[in-house]
């Protein structure tokens, strides 16, 4: 599942290509040609993204929801069109370039009282400069749940996925175990800024990058992880523990991310 960057990232660029144009919007597919039709030929006046749900604006007053789930994609190309694939749920066509949305979970045109009803489901965003981190942290405060499941519920903190998970727990040498109640403030302010920072970073290099050798350069990053899918600690070169929090495969160096006890 795209982690939060790459919705944003995704956002920030179809807002650029998309907005404030009459588009073309069509179900190759056929699944999706009633929604289709309420958008086509309807201006879109932007795009934003909120965790990791993308919603496209239009000057009538709908909106289209978009969740890409496990395996949805987006394709975007600059014109002359080229022929949809069958599996095209959705394709947005502006003045110089097209969108594809691939098999996504969610595919959905929402009224404006239907957009209020999914931002008020979805936690603060550590992409998003409105975004309130008192909310995350008295949930958060809470909990007798693991942190590392914590910061993964989207109703709670938006926009970190599983990779950023495990590295923004190391980074800040918080154990994935730990309950949310034994996380104090200044422990949950260290989460909510290195995710804001880390994220950030991500959707500027297109990538997710949470080690850094010196200063980061221009040029096209590859993915760059501390522990995920690590073998060893590069702190202590000890062993990183792989197991599952409600489903997904976490990783810990129980040598650096000491289990906290639970406030009192």
């Amino acid at each position: 599942m795209p982690e939060g960057h790459t919705i944003h990232r995704a956002a920030r660029d179809h807002h650029r290509i998309l907005a404030r144009q009459k588009l073309i919007v069509s179900s190759p597919q056929g699944k999706f040609s009633e929604g289709a039709s309420l958008l086509n030929e309807q201006i879109c006046s932007a795009v934003e993204a909120f965790g990791k749900h993308l919603l496209y604006k239009f000057n009538n007053e709908y909106t289209l929801h978009i969740h890409l789930g496990l395996f949805g994609r987006i394709r975007k190309q600059k014109l002359p069109l080229a022929e949809p694939k069958s599996s095209v749920r959705i394709r947005l066509i502006g003045k110089k370039h097209l969108v594809d949305i691939i098999g996504p979970t969610i595919c959905e045109v929402l009224d404006q009282k239907g957009v209020m009803t999914l931002i008020g489901r979805i936690g603060p965003d550590v992409l998003r400069p409105d975004a309130n981190p008192d909310f995350a942290f008295e949930k958060i405060s809470r909990s007798k749940a693991p942190i590392g499941r914590l910061i993964m519920d989207q109703s709670i903190m938006a926009g970190i996925g599983n990779i950023y998970r495990s590295e923004i727990l190391w980074r800040q040498a918080i154990h994935p175990e730990t309950p949310g109640r034994a996380i104090d403030r200044q422990t949950f302010n260290r989460i909510w800024d290195d995710a804001c920072a880390l994220l950030a970073i991500g959707v500027e290099r297109n990538a997710i990058i949470t080690v850094f050798d010196g200063q980061l350069s221009k040029k096209r990053y590859g993915e760059k992880f501390n522990i995920f899918g690590k073998a060893s600690c590069p702190k202590c070169e000890g062993e990183i523990r792989r197991f599952d929090i409600s489903g997904r495969r976490t990783f810990v160096c129980d040598t650096c991310q000491p289990l906290m006890r639970q406030r009192v």
